[in-house]
Order: structure tokens, then sequence, then C-alpha cells
């Protein structure tokens, strides 16, 4: 279940490029690149820290958060190879897409919905998206 509320479905709509006037890439990046490098080091409590309130919420703590990123997104927790793709606005929100490549070589595309809080941003959702069999 949490899982499932961690992977929130996007609603079927149009993904328009962000605006000149919103934010840049760089602070969404920075984010969601420090939240992998804490997985790389097992540092589930600083990685926690990236999630929004809305997701620390629901997962209490950083031993619930970690263990549902290994079973759930093993692919980030020890990723090869990260490249951050497009940011786009999708009803509303902001949405980080990445490319991950597994320890096994597998292409993995994920998108991360983005929230500006007053620590900055931070990571509400993440969305495992389905294979398509392009570039496999």
């Amino acid at each position: 279940m949490r899982h499932a509320v961690y992977g929130l479905l996007l609603a079927a709509s149009l993904a328009t490029p962000p605006s000149a006037d919103e934010p840049r890439n760089s602070g969404i990046e920075a984010t969601i690149n420090g939240q992998i490098a804490a997985f790389l080091a097992d540092d589930f409590s600083r990685a926690f820290t990236f999630a929004s309130p809305g997701v620390r919420d629901i997962f209490r703590n950083a031993e619930n958060f970690g263990t549902m990123v290994k079973r759930g997104y093993p692919m980030v927790w020890r990723p090869a190879d990260v490249k951050m793709l497009e940011l786009r606005r999708v009803a509303g929100g902001l949405w980080q897409r990445v490319m991950v490549r597994d320890q096994g070589g597998r292409i993995h595309m994920l998108d991360y919905q983005m929230v500006e809080t007053p620590e900055g941003w931070q990571i509400n959702a993440v969305q495992l998206l389905p294979h398509t069999g392009v570039g496999a």
C-alpha cells in the first residue's frame, strides 16, 4: 500500500515544459541526486530528508522509507547510472523525468514529482514508468 501511495499514478493530461518563469532544473536535479547519493551510502536518514512532508508522514521514519525503497525501487537504491531528462508541468505539478540504468544494465524511466517547500525542493512522489521496449 505504501509503495502504491509513493508511486502515484499520473492523471491523463498533456505534459508541457515549464515556462521561462518557472524554476530551473538545477535545484530539482540537486535534490534527486542528493537522495540517490544518500541511498548509495545507505544513509536512509539523509535520504528521508529529501522527501516531502507528505511522504515523511506516510512512512513515519527513515527505516520504513528505506525498506520501501530497497524493495520497490532497487534501481534507485543501487543505480549504475542516472541521467536527468526533461522537467515538465503535468496537471499543475512539476515532474522530473529520470533515466536510471541498474546494476544489471537495464534502463528504467521514472517520474519524480517535485514540490517547493521552505526547506527547498523535495520529492513528493516517484512513479516507475512502464517499459516501452524502446532502447532496450
